[in-house]
Parts: structure tokens; C-alpha cells; sequence
């Protein structure tokens, strides 16, 4: 669904709040986000800003696939299908996104908000940017960018991701276009990750289809739904870059960071800018659950696997439980190996049975105590490749963070009596005739 007709659908299902009362981008309207605990929602009135703000479309998993037509239970093997059958978008001559052109831009203009006191400054964060690689094509990906001046971002580009290895292949300026104020298809597919010469946006355009329009001032094309398209040149001049805080909601460093010189921002006339607020629920889901399915395409190499989930605990991010139908002994432990292959950056994996709720951390806790032995089916790999966003990690400047990775297969051993390894559950009677 696109992106107007979704906020309309969510405001008459009363899962959208509205606010009227003038609100301020420096603190006033991230804590706002932060105390609706990421609820969708929509600021009216900005202080000093011709533009109303929204958020929170991606920090739930139900709404998510509400907006893609689907349920929470199917929502994996409907990013599982779009990763495998991309279909290219049509290109159009013009697009709402180009409604308003402005070809001297000024980014005091835009509601850029302040989230933290002790960040480096205003960043835009919910940043779908595009760029194209000559040997790979079009990559789509999210950057935050942090303010710089009238016309200037610095963008965190992290080392060995596509737009970071293409901008330091290049020879000169890369071209980039960043989409604020995108569909939750567009979102959920910008945050993919698929590999090298798979694009996004036909990714996104098989959860729902869309429309693209080229750049004003680039060679680049963009959903012609977006709200905000601010187009610009990652050079070779780099500036400060945060501190900002990141997915684990600790303070992510200040670093030296490639400028992004911005020529021109297009606008719908009644444009909405999009927050998302650092280290919460839009920014982990949006990073984690888009994990699930390359998990899940490789432990499906090795085992029946039902289903997966990067969980809220880890950060989304550190953390993951693996559901499988268990049919040979070993099927637990190649699990384990081909999860960690699926997300190289998950430091725990726990794999279950098809009978236990991945989406109840106590079930799950319950399958540990009760289908595990820590002497045969712990996996501890040692100084292993895995993220820097683990503050317990061994982290040197200009090198991969290692860190000690665990597996646990809290599945019923194979070729046992498995009733006694089941829940017994008592029936549910009707109380009427018992209290009246």
C-alpha cells in the first residue's frame, strides 16, 4: 500500500495519533515518539516549518504487514518470495515526489530533527538512499546523514557495505538520491540486503507495486510516491560524523565521514518528512528483521526451517531463534552453523522446535530449560568475525570486531519418547454455570 492511503487506513482503524499543538524538531518531537512508544503518528504543526512530521509505520510487526498485506505469521515467506521474483518498476515521466523542485537548496529548511542532547547535530534518519554501481547496478540501503551546513550532510557509510565499497572504487564525486517519506514496501525493501546486483526496488515493487520517475539533476531513479527526494554527490571530502546514538542504543563514535553535497531536494506541495528515532523499535526492526530471510535461506540449505526471528533483546540485531521441523539427530547443530552463515553479525542463536511460540520469550526460555544440555548441544565458537555495534567486542580501528558466538539447540532429541517433552495443556470450560 502506498503510503498516504496507509496513514489514512491506520487513522480510521484508531491505530494512528494525530497532534494538532505546535511542536519543536530539537528533542520535542523525537521524546513525543520515544513516549508513544513509536506509535504512528502524525505532527501538524512544526515550529518554523511549512511541513508536517510523521512516524512510526515500521515499529510494529503487525502494521508492517498490514502495510504489505499480510499477516505477522507470513510475513517472512513474503519477504522470502520478493527476494527471489524482483520485477522491475515502470519509470514514468513525473511523479508527485517532483511536484516542488528546488534546484538552491537549503537544508535549514527541511524539519531535520535534533534527537539527543550529545549528538554531533540535526540528522535525517529514516534515509532511503540510492546510488549505482558500474559493475553492479542500482543498490538501495539506508544512510543517516547528519548536518553539516546550507547544502551539506556528512553519511555514514559503513565499510564493506555496497555504497561504501562502490564510493571508494570511485574516482570521483557518487551520485546519490535519498527518499524520505516512503511506502512501508519501499522501507522494507531498502533494508533488505540482498546481494550485489539484486534491486531493492524491484524488490519492493514485488511487495507492492510501484512507480519510479528519474532524478532532476542525477542519473538516478526513484518511487514516485516519496514525499521528499534529495538529490546529491558523495565526494571525496570527509567532516565529523556523530556522535549518534545507534541500534544498541548506546553512543555510537564520532568519525571521519564522506561529505554529501546536496544540488537539488523535489517535494510533493503538501509534503510529510518522516522521523525515525535512533536505537527504538522502528530502527531495530528495520535493521533486524530484515535478516530473517537470508537466515532463513540458509538453514533451509541444511534442515527444515519454519520460521525466524532477530528478537528485541539482542538489539535486533545480536540475537536470533531459529524454528525448525526436526528430522535427522544433527539437524540442530547444522542449524546453528548455517544461521551464523545466514547473519554474519548474530552473536547467539537459539534453535527451537516447530511446537514452541518464537514470539514468546518465555516459551522459548521454557525450551532452553527443558530440551537443552549445556555438555552436547552448546556450539561456542571463539574470536569470531561479528559487529561492532557489541560494545563487548574486540574492537581495533580499521579492523572486523570478533567476538565469541554461541549456539544453543533447545530441541527434543531425536529417537526419544517426545511426550514427555510436550506441554500438557488442561482443557478450557465455560464458568456460567459454575458462577451464577
Amino acid at each position: 500500500m502506498h503510503l498516504r492511503p496507509f496513514l489514512k487506513l491506520l487513522e480510521e482503524q484508531e491505530k494512528l495519533v494525530r497532534i494538532k499543538k505546535e511542536v519543536s524538531v530539537d528533542y520535542e518531537i523525537a521524546n513525543i515518539l520515544y513516549t508513544l512508544n513509536e506509535k504512528p503518528v502524525i505532527f501538524e504543526h512544526v515550529k518554523g516549518y511549512p511541513f508536517s512530521v510523521f512516524g512510526g509505520i515500521t515499529s510494529d510487526r503487525d502494521i508492517i504487514a498490514q502495510g504489505l498485506g499480510t499477516t505477522k505469521e507470513r510475513l517472512l515467506s513474503k519477504l522470502v518470495d520478493s527476494m527471489r521474483h524482483p520485477t522491475v518498476p515502470e519509470i514514468i515521466d513525473t511523479g508527485p515526489c517532483q511536484e516542488v523542485v528546488v534546484k538552491n537548496p537549503n537544508l535549514g529548511k527541511l524539519p531535520l530533527l535534533s534527537h539527543l542532547p550529545g549528538d554531533g547535530g540535526r540528522y535525517a534518519t529514516a534515509t532511503v538512499a540510492t546510488i549505482k554501481d558500474p559493475q553492479t547496478g542500482r543498490n538501495v540501503s539506508y544512510h543517516r546523514l547528519m548536518e553539516r551546513g546550507a547544502n551539506r550532510f556528512t553519511a555514514r557509510l559503513i565499510k564493506g557495505r555496497q555504497t561504501r565499497t562502490t564510493y571508494d572504487t570511485s574516482t570521483g564525486d557518487l551520485e546519490m538520491a535519498v527518499c524520505i517519506g516512503n511506502s512501508v514496501s519501499v522501507m522494507i525493501a531498502a533494508s533488505l540486503g540482498p546481494p550485489p546486483g539484486v534491486d531493492e526496488f524491484s524488490i519492493a515493487n514485488t511487495l507492492f507495486p510501484m512507480k519510479m520517475v528519474k532524478c532532476k539533476t542525477k542519473d538516478l531513479e526513484v518511487p514516485a510516491e516519496s514525499e521528499f527526494v534529495i538529490e546529491g554527490r558523495l565526494t571525496k571530502e570527509v567532516d565529523q560524523e556523530g556522535p549518534f546514538v545507534d541500534l544498541t542504543e548506546t553512543r555510537d563514535f564520532e568519525r571521519k565521514e564522506p561529505v554529501f553535497v546536496v544540488d537539488c531536494i523535489t517535494h510533493r506541495k503538501d509534503a510529510l518528512y518522516q522521523a525515525l528515532i535512533p536505537g527504538r523499535l522502528e530502527h531495530k526492526i528495520l535493521m533486524g528483521m530484515p535478516k530473517e530471510p537470508t537466515i532463513y535461506d540458509e538453514v533451509s540449505k541444511v534442515a527444515s526451517c519454519k520460521n525466524v526471528l532477530v528478537s528485541m533483546g539482542g538489539g535486533s540485531w545480536l540475537h536470533g531463534i531459529v524454528q525448525i521441523q526436526k528430522k535427522n539427530p544433527d539437524d540442530g547443530k547444522k542449524a546453528i552453523d548455517a544461521a551464523f552463515k545466514g547473519h554474519k553479525s548474530m552473536k547467539h542463536v537459539v534453535i527451537i522446535d516447530d511446537d514452541v511460540d518464537m514470539y514468546n520469550p518465555n516459551a522459548v526460555e521454557w525450551a532452553i530449560a527443558t530440551r537443552f544440555q549445556g555438555g552436547k548441544d552448546l556450539v561456542v565458537k571463539l574470536d569470531q568475525p561479528g559487529s561492532s555495534l557489541d560494545p563487548s567486542s574486540k574492537q581495533e580501528e580499521g579492523k572486523k570486531a570478533l567476538t565469541d558466538k554461541v549456539g544453543v539447540d533447545a530441541t527434543i532429541p531425536f529417537d526419544v519418547d517426545k511426550s514427555k517433552y510436550e506441554i500438557v495443556k488442561y482443557q478450557k470450560v465455560s464458568l456460567d454455570d459454575y458462577l451464577r
